[in-house]
């Protein structure tokens, strides 16, 4: 539990410095190329060559692709249409997407699961009643990529590793994520970067290289070797944690104008839409499915 209570507080500060310091200052795709780039350094000297499947990286590579770094090009590009706690509060759709991609592998698909998505759209809805112009939905799609990036990678990760025969430890292959996803940034910054808007002051620079060795780096061991040493339950405790951290972390330090009631309001019931669906609408599609199964067996 304590490498995942540090590396919570470790990324709690990560959306506020993004948010205040680079989001509209320093070209986005610089921004995601450097953090790759930075946290791949890290982990090429745990890397391994030996006993793994070209097959294997090849895979791992892809994953590394979709979870870092396209997930890190939509999670960037946020940051120019929306204040950090709503980008915040919009990344708690993650588990949702990660059930349906199990499903979809599975070949299944429950109408059940729009009624997670119907009340966790009405609190986005909420945040924003009063001001609906600007950015703020194509916004609230575009965390929607990132988080469905970061589920992709989270599910592939886990189909291809069971489906592997050879098993390795996690920090001899995270390497393979990150060379992926470097792959990803540098086309990302080539076709789309602005090299005008590289950082101009040591802040700038000092952030960057915070977000790519400390939090990405450093961040995405520790929270692995965290996650080995508790329970299934303390895991998605955390995970959760995460969003009140941060929320808290920009409201003291950065953010104090923010329509707190009104951002509360629409918080509460995108954290209700998650409690909807871990609560009431797994047990009712686990129910759909076994009845569905004994159907198919009869």
């Amino acid at each position: 539990m304590p490498y995942l209570v540090a590396v919570t507080l470790l990324w709690a500060f990560s959306f506020s410095l993004i948010g205040v310091y680079l989001a509209g200052q320093v070209d986005a795709y610089f921004s995601v190329w450097m953090r790759v780039a930075l946290a791949a350094v890290i982990f090429l000297p745990f890397l391994s060559f030996r006993g793994i499947a070209k097959t294997l990286i090849a895979k791992l590579m892809i994953i590394g692709g979709f979870q870092l770094g396209l997930m890190y090009c939509f999670y960037y590009q946020s940051f120019l249409l929306l204040s950090v706690p709503e980008v915040l509060l919009f990344t708690v759709f993650t588990p949702i997407y990660v059930t349906l991609l199990y499903d979809l592998l599975q070949r299944r698909f429950s109408l059940w699961y729009l009624v997670t998505a119907a009340v966790a759209v009405f609190g986005a809805a909420v945040i924003k009643f009063a001001q609906p112009e600007g950015h703020f939905w194509l916004g609230f799609w575009v965390v929607q990529g990132a988080n469905l990036c970061f589920a992709i990678g989270q599910v592939g990760y886990k189909y291809v590793m069971e489906q592997s025969s050879v098993k390795v430890a996690q920090h001899t292959v995270f390497g393979y994520f990150y060379l992926g996803a470097l792959v990803v940034a540098t086309v990302a910054f080539a076709l789309l970067g602005n090299s005008d808007k590289l950082p101009t002051t040591p802040l700038q620079w000092s952030v960057l290289v915070y977000l790519g060795a400390i939090a990405s780096g450093l961040g995405y061991f520790a929270w692995n070797k965290g996650a080995t040493l508790v329970n299934a339950g303390a895991l998605a405790v955390m995970n959760n944690a995460l969003v009140p951290a941060g929320l808290l972390v920009n409201l003291l330090l950065w953010n104090r104008d923010e329509d707190i009631p009104r951002l509360l309001l629409g918080g509460a019931l995108i954290l209700l839409s998650l409690w909807v669906n871990e609560t009431w609408v797994k047990r009712k599609v686990a129910s759909d499915y076994a009845k569905q199964g004994r159907k198919a067996s009869v």
